[in-house]
């Protein structure tokens, strides 16, 4: 009896154990992103914004403790597939968030959410994924890519510019931005150029373009990319003749190495460092006490990410295997967004305002974003009326 009693008891103490163990296992959640390369700012500005939220919460999301797994997609459709391959198989995750660029999106949108896996991406939004491509599994807290561009189309109306120049990368993103563009733009386009992804040299281009004497001009260059074209354009002597409106070119991953060269230079986005609201104030500050540098949008939306799931994983207890739960949890958008109102469309990509923004200096003397604008309130994509989900 004495000895069935005492397995019995060893029995019961190894389940508790277990059970311990097994509440301790963290959460594990894939990171991709560009992290090397002239692009490697925007998507390490992307991991900081995450993790700044995961650190605050010493290494919990939703009151779960979460292993992040950080991958560099390089810039590479084929080394971000290989990622997602170990991510899933390997190491188990259920979560996969990131994602910076477009032709990363598109090529691992399908293979992740096809697995059910969610997928919160937190920057490329490119438009198949929000129409007919669209997925349950996928979240989008970031900005349909198209509609940065039709702000400015907007934007360019009611400056009054007739003819507009446009320039972009030969890929999703930037077929998408000049679409865009051109979707709310009633001028003139003056010409539609596309360069190599990773030209740094625009000089033949710009040569080309100040011959066209547009009364402005659009272009969509990201990154290292958008540096280049900023500088090459002021030294081009353009800048201040021709009005420069641009995607990506100027942010806080950018502005620290064009200075003074991108004062009166517009960009656009759904966030900005100004934005007067007590989340973004929070926000803004713990970045540049943590890091020193002032926030990108790029930081902005993957923390945003962050308190998603923050928010949905304590609405399932952690349970995010009880998908139609989960799935539910991050629809309801439950967070204080650093961009004021948010909700999720039909396809799961966010209803937003969209901002014009000019390189000034801030308060303290800094290089940074100055709101000017907000053509758009509220704004669904233009896509999501292909998405068959309700």
């Amino acid at each position: 009896m004495k000895k069935a009693l005492l397995s019995v008891s060893v029995f019961f103490a190894a389940l508790l154990t277990g059970a311990c163990v097994s509440a301790q296992t963290p959460l594990k959640i894939g990171f991709l992103g560009e992290l090397s390369g002239p692009q490697g700012a925007l998507g390490q500005d992307q991991y900081d914004g995450f993790m700044l939220v995961v650190e605050r919460n010493g290494g919990k999301l939703g009151g779960v403790p979460v292993q992040v797994i950080k991958e560099d997609t390089q810039l590479k459709p084929d080394v971000a597939m290989q990622a997602v391959q170990r991510l899933i198989d390997r190491e188990k995750v259920q979560i996969i968030t990131g994602v910076t660029f477009s032709n990363i999106m598109m090529a691992v949108q399908k293979p992740v959410t096809d697995k059910e896996v969610f997928l919160i991406g937190s920057n490329a939004g490119p438009s198949p994924i929000a129409g007919a491509a669209c997925s349950p599994y996928q979240f989008l807290v970031s900005w349909q890519v198209d509609q940065l561009a039709e702000v400015f189309g907007v934007h360019a109306n009611e400056k009054g510019l007739k003819k507009v120049y446009l320039m972009a990368p030969n890929y999703q993103a930037g077929k998408d931005f000049l679409a865009g563009f051109k979707r709310t733009f009633k001028g003139q386009i003056v010409d539609e150029i596309y360069t190599p992804l990773n030209q740094p040299d625009f000089s033949a281009e710009l040569t080309q373009l100040s011959a066209a004497k547009p009364d402005g001009v659009f272009v969509f260059y990201p990154g290292g990319l958008g540096i280049n074209f900023v500088k090459q354009y002021q030294q081009a002597g353009l800048m201040g003749k021709i009005p420069l409106m641009s995607g990506g070119a100027v942010d806080g991953t950018t502005l620290p190495a064009l200075k003074e060269t991108a004062l009166g230079v517009l960009g656009a986005f759904p966030w900005g460092p100004d934005l007067d609201n007590a989340a973004n104030k929070q926000f803004v500050e713990e970045f540049e006490r943590k890091y020193n540098r002032i926030p990108a949008a790029f930081a902005a939306q993957s923390y945003d990410a962050a308190l998603l799931l923050d928010s949905a994983i304590a609405k399932v207890k952690g349970n995010v295997a009880d998908k139609k739960s989960f799935m539910a949890a991050l629809k309801s958008a439950d967070f204080k967004s650093v961009r004021g109102p948010f909700k999720f469309g039909n396809n799961n990509f966010p209803i937003q305002n969209f901002n014009i923004q000019e390189v000034a200096k801030d308060a303290r003397g800094r290089i940074s974003l100055k709101t000017i604008a907000t053509p758009f309130k509220s704004q669904a994509d233009s896509y999501h009326a292909l998405c068959a989900m309700k």
